[in-house]
């Protein structure tokens, strides 16, 4: 898969620097993944949340920081959209992001 939004990460790093190698370890993950639906998600990553509007959200360091992503399975696109703390996500509307 192709990843765009990196530019997320490391905004979030600046203020989270040990969410970095939990971030960079996922970037690297999903890099070499080819998701074809939200099936092939679901098969690597148990614990991640399907929504609507292609969007996936995934927990990261145990819970501890969620990462929200669209996904265009056709061309095999990840765009990164979000990324924060458990409480942050709470506050936001992960399909609109």
């Amino acid at each position: 898969m192709k990843v765009a939004g990196r530019e997320f990460f490391e905004a979030f790093i600046k203020i989270r620097p040990d969410a970095e190698g939990l971030l960079r370890a996922w970037y690297h993950e999903v890099k070499s993944a080819t998701w074809k639906s939200p099936i092939d998600v679901k098969a690597k990553y148990g614990q991640a949340s399907i929504l609507k509007n292609s969007r996936v959200v995934f927990n990261i360091g145990g819970n501890k920081y969620r990462l929200v992503v669209a996904v265009n399975y056709g061309v095999g696109l990840i765009r990164v959209r979000w990324v924060g703390t458990h409480q942050a996500y709470d506050k936001i509307n992960a399909e609109e992001v």
